[in-house]
């Protein structure tokens, strides 16, 4: 069972609402909103009477500052009901969630939010339609339903079966150039090349999924290819900072370098020297050019086995600014989620 409450701070404390009228009519320059109002809903699915009437005024609306209303309030205004997208991560929703398990006690419910702004004073369809597209962002929130849901449950409709890239591994240079517009690929001819003879070697046409898979994984987001771009003209000005490239051409030249010069090679040149001085022996020569890997033994089960202990750090959290509060999610959570 779903069931649903609205909450509105007091006049006194809705410091939110009276913040976003001021920034309305500032940045909007929309004079005729005279009042904003915030309400927040929730509909949360999993709880039992008892403990849902306890939740009220401990959870959502602690009644020295807050109003809790069981059905929508009278209003005078045009309304604005905001939802974030299925999958968008939802601070308010999860912070309710935890805090009502720790009430119950029990399995954690579901819960999901809106925000509804009621717009008061004598505005325009034109001027209703700016603050819309102020408030309103496609990327992570959409406008949603008044109505309630008679479950929170996610949907889990039956997946289609996985496509294949029929005739990949026949296809000639401008054959593979054709599929990487078609589906939207960033990897070159040589990547593709690469990945025609993995699957020639596999027998087997490659799916949808596993050419999406590799491009996200090899694209820039999560394999840095800006930082193996070729330098062929370097030309610095600051005596400091040309002396230390300096240092890196002749360390190139001491270890009998010979590829071309990248800004991972201008990161990684010091390991490679110190390798060579016998200073890092169990340093583990890898082609992924953005780990630190050692060779180490490990215990497992009483027997003795040769592991890879891998360091990594990630330069960026993912989405930037668009869902900070998951996390890093680059590399391989980036390549499983972004074509997803």
């Amino acid at each position: 069972m779903v069931r649903r409450i609205y909450t509105e701070k007091k006049e006194d404390f809705a410091v939110e609402a009276r913040l976003l009228l001021e920034e309305i009519r500032d940045f909007l320059k929309i004079n005729s909103l005279t009042g904003l109002r915030l309400i927040n809903r929730y509909d949360v699915e999993g709880l039992d009477s008892q403990t849902w009437e306890r939740s009220i005024p401990l959870i959502f609306a602690q009644p020295n500052v807050s109003f809790a209303y069981r059905e929508f309030p009278p209003v005078e205004g045009k309304t604005l009901l905001l939802e974030m997208l299925p999958e968008q991560f939802d601070q308010r929703a999860v912070a309710a969630a935890q805090c009502l398990q720790f009430l119950a006690g029990g399995e954690r419910p579901r819960v999901r939010t809106a925000q509804i702004y009621v717009l008061e004073g004598e505005i325009t369809a034109e001027e209703e339609e700016a603050i819309r597209d102020y408030l309103l962002n496609p990327v992570e929130s959409w406008e949603g339903d008044w109505a309630k849901p008679k479950t929170l449950a996610p949907p889990s409709p039956r997946p289609a079966d996985v496509g294949l890239i029929e005739g990949f591994l026949t296809l000639d240079g401008e054959g593979l150039k054709e599929v990487a517009a078609a589906q939207g690929l960033t990897m070159d001819l040589g990547d593709l090349t690469l990945c025609q003879d993995y699957f020639a070697r596999e027998g087997r046409e490659p799916t949808v999924t596993e050419i999406r898979l590799i491009d996200t994984y090899w694209s820039d987001h999560c394999r840095h290819t800006t930082f193996s771009t070729q330098l062929e003209e370097v030309d610095i000005a600051d005596g400091a900072s040309k002396r230390g490239y300096e240092r890196y051409l002749a360390l190139r030249e001491e270890l009998g370098q010979t590829g071309p010069i990248t800004l991972m090679d201008l990161a990684t040149i010091g390991a490679r020297y110190l390798k060579a001085q016998g200073l890092l022996a169990n340093l583990y020569d890898s082609p992924e050019i953005n780990a630190y890997t050692v060779e180490i033994k490990v215990d497992v089960d009483g027997r003795e086995e040769d592991w890879l202990l891998l360091f990594k750090n990630e330069t960026h959290n993912h989405p930037t600014e668009i869902e900070p509060f998951g996390g890093a999610n680059t590399c391989v959570g980036g390549a499983i989620r972004d074509p997803l």
